[in-house]
């Protein structure tokens, strides 16, 4: 049996401590949860990512102290600047002359962005029937009140006419949120198929730089094995641009966008009355700004919840939707250090054709 080929494949992270209280090894898993590499965290202190007051100490000192296993629930977990969120944490002491602890994390977040999905799916299901509502019942006032702005226009002079504009401008603004709205009443089914997700980041990354981003840099960090995604190559690039139009207005000049794709196996989403499915593409969209307010962090995807002044909280409301018909999950992670949006995606099967 090749135990290496078990080690990367456990879904949840884990790591092996030494008594030193260093890392000595971590496997796929780890390393996506922490965003860290192996080779970053190998011979270093747990307390260098984890904090000095991590209860993951006490959790290795006391596998190591003899106790055979050791369980610990809803343990918050810190690493680097940022939360990860709760866990349930074990540790057990390995049988080796090293007295090696292996450390296993249980992210509870994995449940809760199941839940959340679906909130974010009902949430923005329920704008569906107010969109039907909202374009039938405004755009008729909305066309009346700028025709008659334009013949109000006809026989003003010069220096009235600028009311006359304001009208116009600003039903034409609202004729904009009417259309955005609007988009959520589509429930037809996608038309999916096979896609290069580094394709799909590829162009949406070079249309951002001809525009919105070009005072950004960007990297990447894609994983070249992964299969194809199962998906709408149209509505997953509309994604990205939202994703990454986000992290440019919330980034100064000379900023960085990262762009990380993975293979992770392991997590399932199970929908009401149809198969689960396996989510194991992992790509993620982050920034070093200022990260999303804490107050707002857990509702940013609801309809019209926005961080921005003049923001219409319904670009990440879309991505939810468009994400949840795909199958799919998007979460958000913040800190002070910036803000990381990772989505999870079913991989591509031919029989889907």
């Amino acid at each position: 049996m090749n135990f290496e080929q078990i080690w990367a494949a456990l879904p949840f992270p884990a790591f092996v401590i030494g008594p030193d209280g260093k890392i000595g090894e971590a496997n796929t898993a780890a390393e996506v949860f922490t965003q860290s590499s192996v080779r970053q965290m190998r011979l270093k202190s747990l307390k260098t990512f984890a904090g000095e007051t991590s209860a993951l100490h006490d959790v290795v000192r006391q596998a190591q102290q003899g106790m055979n296993s050791v369980v610990l629930h809803d343990v918050e977990i810190g690493w680097g600047d940022s939360t990860r969120g709760f866990a349930n944490v074990l540790s057990t002491r390995l049988q080796n002359p090293e007295n090696e602890v292996l450390l296993v994390l249980h992210p509870r977040g994995i449940a809760n962005k199941m839940d959340r999905s679906l909130l974010h799916r009902n949430a923005a299901r329920s704008v569906t029937g107010m969109a039907a509502m909202l374009a039938h019942e405004i755009r008729n006032p909305l066309a009346g009140i700028s025709g008659a702005a334009q013949l109000l226009a006809m026989n003003l002079p010069p220096e009235d006419q600028e009311l006359t504009a304001l009208i116009l401008d600003e039903t034409k603004r609202i004729g904009k949120l009417v259309n955005r709205v609007e988009m959520f009443g589509d429930a037809r089914p996608i038309s999916q198929s096979g896609i290069n997700i580094h394709d799909i980041l590829d162009r949406s990354k070079r249309a951002a730089k001809a525009g919105f981003a070009s005072h950004m840099q960007f990297k990447d960090l894609y994983d070249p094995s992964i299969p194809l995604v199962s998906g709408d190559a149209d509505l997953l690039m509309q994604v990205f641009q939202n994703l990454m139009k986000n992290a440019a207005e919330a980034t100064p000049t000379g900023g960085a966008i990262t762009l990380r794709t993975a293979y992770r196996p392991g997590i399932k989403l199970s929908m009401p009355g149809k198969r689960s499915k396996s989510l194991p593409i992992v790509i993620s969209v982050s920034d070093n700004g200022k990260g999303i307010p804490s107050n707002l962090l857990a509702d940013i995807f609801d309809p019209f919840v926005s961080s921005k002044a003049n923001g219409s909280g319904l670009g990440l409301a879309l991505v939810s939707k468009i994400i949840a018909d795909h199958g799919g999950i998007v979460e958000c992670k913040s800190s002070q250090t910036g803000a990381t949006f990772q989505i999870l995606l079913p991989v591509w099967q031919e029989k889907e054709a």
